[in-house]
């Protein structure tokens, strides 16, 4: 195994053994934190990162802020689809910190010599948040979904963002994939799969455009970010969420860019730290470390958010993201010719 998957598999391991015993699209000018300290460079740090963790970031800058290493820090902020935000840090966008979805989506700024190829040492494997696939359901679940199973019932329609453009799409649908070959064989995964599209309501170009659709009264499933869920119903949603018993867990990667400001290290490593990582549980990401006792709004169980589902498996129990990307979203990969064959490419 490459020394690239140990460090992951390391850090999987991990995180799934925390989760085991725990048992938008939009720019932000305004600079995030407090006003400079006397005797502090009042030039704010950049952060660019994919539209879903804003609300933590935002919680955790202002944190951070307080702190003697933060202290006085200020941010510019840019979040969006997270292909997109990496192709803009590509070209020129700048960036002290960035938080992507894919791990392909940050190791294109390391071929561009923007990002340091060990940006995946360290005891998380380059990992910042984490989360599961969840199925999201109507307010009562009027169609008692439970599981996988039941996505490709005649009488339930499924929402999900298109994997061809959301990176979203691409967790929920090799979520979905895996559940089906973790009883069966790959066959049976490839077998889900076309029956799952054969179910699909609207495919749109974003994770979030997907919770539009969905609550706007399109589809009877929405394939989603258990975080997202969470932090939808603090906002006032009121629709529910299921956790089922076989899903993948998320994994976003995270790093400075090699010309960033010491701080933006620093921020990471606040982030990654118990102080920081709670923050995020509180908008519905899983903690990397152990946080202490929790109270999460907007979960199934504030006090027990985080439930440990039976089988929760990694991308690198599927085989890494270089042989996912190939065998699911290449020109003659699975999920694209099945897109291709069904019209919705």
């Amino acid at each position: 195994m490459p020394a690239r998957d140990r460090r992951r598999s390391a850090a999987t391991a991990t995180a799934v053994a925390i989760l085991t015993t725990l048992a938008l699209g939009a720019c932000s000018p305004e600079p995030i934190g407090g006003a400079a300290a006397p005797g502090t460079s009042d030039a704010p740090l950049s952060l660019v990162g994919f539209a879903v963790p804003k609300a933590a970031h935002d919680e955790a800058q202002k944190a951070f802020a307080a702190t003697a290493p933060g202290d006085g820090t200020t941010w510019t902020t840019s979040y969006g689809a997270s292909g997109d935000q990496s192709r803009a840090v590509a070209s020129g966008l700048d960036a002290d910190v960035v938080h992507l979805s894919l791990e392909g989506d940050l190791t294109r700024l390391v071929d561009a010599g923007l990002v340091a190829d060990t940006w995946d040492d360290g005891p998380h494997a380059g990992i910042l948040s984490t989360s599961v696939v969840v199925l999201v359901v109507r307010a009562g679940n009027p169609k008692n979904i439970r599981g996988w199973d039941d996505l490709v019932r005649d009488d339930v329609a499924v929402v999900t963002p298109n994997p061809g453009s959301s990176g979203s799409a691409r967790w929920n649908i090799l979520a979905a994939y895996g559940a089906a070959v973790a009883d069966g064989t790959e066959a049976d995964g490839e077998t889900y799969l076309r029956n799952l599209f054969d179910h699909v309501a609207a495919l749109p170009g974003s994770g979030r455009d997907a919770t539009t659709a969905f609550t706007s009264g399109t589809g009877d499933v929405l394939l989603s970010y258990e975080n997202e869920a969470i932090l939808a119903r603090q906002q006032g949603e009121t629709f529910e969420y299921v956790v089922p018993d076989a899903t993948l867990l998320i994994e976003n990667p995270a790093a400075v860019t090699k010309n960033a400001d010491p701080r933006g290290q620093q921020y990471l490593d606040f982030v990654h730290s118990p102080a920081g990582q709670k923050i995020f549980a509180s908008k519905g990401f899983r903690p990397l470390v152990d946080v202490g006792d929790l109270n999460v709004p907007g979960a199934n169980d504030p006090a027990d958010p985080f439930p440990a589902p039976s089988k929760l498996f990694t991308i690198a129990d599927l085989g890494g993201w270089s042989d996912v990307n190939a065998r699911f979203f290449a020109d003659d990969g699975l999920v694209t010719r099945i897109q291709q064959e069904k019209g919705t490419s």
